[in-house]
Order: structure tokens, then sequence, then C-alpha cells
């Protein structure tokens, strides 16, 4: 396409929605497009961005629907209008030809500032389960993206392009094994189980691995991703346990994977999209209070896929945690065939295809 767009792309509130929205900017970015991405204004979107200075990012307020019949709607519909006045003064001055959401409540307000100025616009749902809060903003796109063929029906009145779920463009060439296990002080002759444990309500799943700790055989080693808030009681409860390694906030993830064997993580439909990608075996626990269960819909596409293993967070302890992903580490066979269904799953172009959608919409 040769005529340069001007693409807005609301995509904070979570690494689930921040992340292939950075992906989709950095493709159109490459482009020749120029890409203005709209985050909230939470810690966990200011310490991600940080480290993209090639991309312009812009703060909004974030806007949660409470429950329909609350006492908080009317507070809420104050804040949407607000926020979506914001947005179209934002449209106006950046220039925007279009609006990508993607996904979550942030998403809203943006997309239908961007409806109502007359541009074109889109959302993008990674989940094999919707969110209502895209069911809500599909109403007033041009076409929808999705992650997952299970979203489809959710979506019946709108014009559907599977696209997969992006990836940053760190993540499309991950680097050496050998690189990765330098970077986290790990032998990498020796095999490595990633705790993805720094999400949000992921304090339970934080507490199972580092109970399970002295549990491992000894050749095992642990890279565990705890999140900046429970870094430190992590820490105090693993203690000095040898080949277990405990950090916070992890902006080198391509390097977490590349050393990485085996993953035990929540469901988000972002973190799955990566797991894909880096071709590992995992172990999924979904948030049990996720909106809809949506994350154990997730999580099912990979199991039945034979590339996971589900289990409830009720139906876990530090010893089952502990047996389970030693029985995947000490079998090869299971641990290849795990991993070969993993990559199955992977779309690897999925930016390309959301990139390709947005201009042949506007040519």
């Amino acid at each position: 396409m040769s005529k340069s767009l001007k693409v807005v792309i609301a995509c904070g509130g979570t690494g689930g929605h921040l992340f292939p929205g950075i992906a989709v900017a950095e493709t159109l970015q490459a482009r020749g497009h120029q890409p203005l991405l709209l985050i909230s204004q939470k810690k966990v979107d200011r310490e991600a961005s940080a480290k993209y200075r090639g991309l312009s990012f812009e703060a909004i307020e974030a806007v949660a629907k409470p429950k329909t019949f609350s006492l908080k709607m009317l507070p809420f519909l104050w804040k949407l209008w607000k926020t979506t006045r914001h947005c179209k003064r934002l449209l106006k001055h950046f220039g925007a030809d279009a609006v990508l959401g993607m996904g979550g409540f942030t998403s809203l307000p943006p997309v239908l500032a961007g409806h109502r100025m007359g541009l074109k616009t889109f959302v993008h749902d990674s989940n094999a389960r919707p969110g209502r809060a895209n069911v809500l903003t599909s109403r007033f796109c041009n076409r929808v993206f999705l992650g997952m063929e299970a979203a489809r029906p959710f979506f019946r009145q709108s014009e559907i392009v599977i696209t997969g779920t992006p990836v940053r463009d760190e993540m499309v060439h991950l680097p050496s094994r050998a690189e990765g296990a330098e970077a986290f002080r790990l032998d990498p002759k020796k095999p490595v189980l990633l705790v993805m444990g720094g999400s949000q309500g992921a304090k339970r799943l934080n507490d199972l691995a580092a109970e399970s700790a002295a549990l491992f055989p000894a050749d095992i080693q642990i890279l565990h991703i705890a999140g900046t808030a429970d870094l430190e009681r992590v820490q105090q409860t693993v203690g000095n346990r040898d080949n277990y390694r405990v950090v916070g906030f992890c902006d080198k993830m391509a390097l977490a994977y590349a050393a990485s064997d085996l993953i035990i993580a929540r469901s988000g439909a972002s973190s799955l999209t990566e797991i894909a990608h880096a071709g590992l075996p995992s172990i999924l626990v979904p948030f049990p209070y996720a909106a809809d269960d949506h994350q154990t819909k997730n999580a099912l596409v990979f199991s039945e896929a034979g590339a996971a293993e589900l289990i409830q967070e009720r139906d876990l302890d530090a010893a089952k945690l502990a047996q389970l992903a030693s029985g995947i580490l000490n079998d090869l066979q299971t641990h290849g065939r795990m991993a070969q269904a993993a990559r199955a799953l992977d779309v690897p172009d999925a930016s390309v295809r959301v990139c390709d959608a947005i201009e042949a919409t506007l040519s």
C-alpha cells in the first residue's frame, strides 16, 4: 500500500492486550505507517512499554464496566462519555485513519470515538471465549480479528478475519539456549522449568511453585517470574535453594523462553500465543476467577491438541505440581510430542495478517 496510514492501537490494561498491540505497531511501522498506541495509566503498562522507544504511546483513563444492574453504571457511563470525548480529540490531533482495539474496555472508548468520526475501526480478540467488552466493541467495527477459531460463534453479526494473535519482533527469532541460560545464570545442559507467576491473579500459583521447590530432583532448574509485588515473599519461601532463580518483572521473555524446557503458567491468550511460538510444553492452571472462565476455554484448546496439561487450581498442590512437571521433563517422548503439538498451534504471521486486513479495508 503506497499511502502512509495513521493507525491508533488501543492496547492497555494488561500484557495480554499490550504486547499483541506492540507487535501490530512494529509491523505497521516496518511498512511505513504511523502507529500510536493508547495504553492505560497502570504501572504495568508504563513498565512494559518503556523499552519500546521507537514507538509512540499515549496514556488514557481506563474504563471498566461494572455489572449491568449496578449502582456503578451511572459513574461508568459518565466516565465512558468523558474518555470517548478525550479519545476523539486525540484521534483528530493525530489525524488517524483507523482505530484498532486489542481488547478489554480500554479499547471501547477509542473505537467508539473512531466509529463516530467515520473512521475504519477494528477489534482483535485473542481468547477462545471472547470478553464481553469485545463483543460490545465489535458493534462499532468494520472487521473483527480473532486469535482462535473457537471464538467465531460469538461474533455472528460481524465480518471475521482469523488472524491468530500477534507476537512482538523480539519473539519471532528466539535467542539460543546458551544465551538464555547465561542471562539467568542457568546451566544450559540441565532441564529448566519456567514458572510464569507474574500475571494478574497468580499469587496462589506463585505459592504452589515456591512450596514445590524442595520436591524437584536436584538437576531440574527453576526460573520463576514472580511479579514485582510478590518478589520478596516468593524469595523468602524458596530460600537459598540451588538451581532456583526468582525474578520480579521480566522484560527479557525471549531469553526466558529460549532457556526453558517446560512452562507452568496461567492460560491468558497472549501467554499461550508466545508458548506456542516458542514450541514449549506447558502445564496450564487457569485463573479461577477469570471472566466467563475464559482461561479454561483457552487451556482446553491447548490440552485437546496435546500441547499442554490442564489442571484446575483447586485440584493442585505442591506435590502434584512437582510430579507433573518432573514427569514431562523426564519423559523425552512425551516432552517431544507436546512440543510438536504446541508448535502446530502457532500462527507466526499473525501481525502480518492483521496489517494486511487493515490495509485492504482502507484501500
